[in-house]
């Protein structure tokens, strides 16, 4: 075995967007940070995603995932323009708006997402029939009722990530791809080192996003916890001219269209485990969805589709803080859907909790247990 790497204040394992945020995020705060990732940074569910960013407010929020996103909300304008003066990267942020619609059978659940946002008082406007498709003319003419959110936005993923790395990288952070971890050395409460194949590292501090790997890697800290991977497939359609502007959601399916005219449908919730790949009868499913959403889809360019694992913990809450019963590891993972979207409040967090900085009492109910 190696002798232990000369140490970094921080060491983050997980090189997705919640790693990567965290590491940028601490590093511009004069923290010295390495992140190991297993494969290359960005390329699991980061990359994977539609890049969606629904809004919040969290002056008015009740609960610590509306907290945790309205506090991202507010976040991202301002992490997209000091990532393109960092790095020139346009990450490609911007406010489309979206549009929630309700099926035929499902009038009474828009209802209740509609209350939600109110007491969020999230900007939503409710649409009646013609409005809406006035709104999204290629909209299936069976469709009646839905809601605009104006201030929901897009990412485009990819950007972002590269964005990420290179503020990162510009920022001093000691980036490591192609280094799995392999085991820990604890030493009564702390984790003394950590092991990857080739050397051993040491750090103050040991944060592990992992995403869907998250569990795998607490294990070989002799730690139990259940977090669980859970498969997203997306299909790429190409239109010309586009047919929609608006993101258009049905609960947790979605069609995101891309200024260059192609559009993102979305997506499955797999539960088979680390099998990472699309199945004929999901992405055929995706296709139906968004062919009963805008019927003229059923004419585009199928250009390609994808899969991802995304890490989901029980509870529907991510995980965020000190291990219980340790003193310098951290876990931040679990965010399933909303990775990309939460990544900025995230990071903020464990920013506060690695510097000792005065914390939200929200927090709390986001803390590994």
């Amino acid at each position: 075995m190696s002798l232990p790497h000369p140490a970094a204040d921080v060491i983050v394992i997980g090189g997705g967007v919640i790693g990567l945020s965290i590491a940028w995020e601490l590093a511009r705060n004069n923290v010295s940070v390495r992140v190991l990732e297993q494969g290359q940074f960005g390329q699991e569910a980061s990359w994977a995603g539609a890049g969606m960013l629904p809004p919040g407010n969290p002056a008015a929020a009740r609960t610590a995932e509306a907290r945790l996103r309205g506090g991202s909300h507010l976040l991202w304008p301002e992490w997209t323009e000091q990532l393109r003066s960092l790095t020139g990267i346009d990450n490609g942020f911007h406010r489309c708006g979206g549009v929630e619609v309700s099926l035929p059978e499902s009038h009474e659940s828009l209802d209740a997402r509609i209350a939600v946002w109110q007491a969020e008082q999230v900007a939503i406007e409710p649409l009646a029939t013609e409005h809406l498709h006035t709104l999204v003319p290629a909209l299936h003419p069976e469709i009646a009722r839905g809601y605009l959110l104006p201030e929901l936005g897009q990412v485009r993923n990819p950007r972002h990530l590269k964005a990420l790395l290179q503020a990162c990288a510009s920022s001093g952070v000691d980036l490591r791809p192609g280094t799995p971890v392999v085991d820990f050395v604890r030493s009564g409460d702390r984790i003394s080192t950590v092991r990857t194949p080739c050397e051993d590292f040491t750090a103050g501090e040991v944060i592990v996003a992992g995403g869907a790997w998250t569990r795998t890697i607490l294990q070989r800290a002799g730690l139990e916890t259940d977090f669980e991977p859970v498969r997203g497939q997306i299909v790429l359609l190409e239109t010309r001219p586009s047919l929609i502007r608006h993101v258009i959601e049905v609960g947790n399916r979605y069609l995101v269209p891309r200024p260059d005219g192609r559009v993102l449908i979305g997506s499955t919730e797999d539960r088979v485990g680390f099998e990472k790949r699309t199945t004929a009868g999901g992405i055929a499913g995706l296709i139906e969805f968004a062919r009963r959403l805008i019927p003229e889809l059923g004419n585009a360019r199928f250009e390609r589709c994808w899969a991802g694992l995304r890490p989901f913990a029980p509870g529907g809450l991510p995980r965020i803080g000190r291990v219980p019963g340790t003193s310098n590891l951290s876990v931040a993972a679990g965010h399933f859907r909303a990775g990309l979207q939460l990544s900025p409040m995230t990071a903020v967090l464990i920013r506060k909790l690695i510097l000792g900085q005065p914390g939200d009492e929200w927090s709390d109910e986001l803390r590994p247990r």
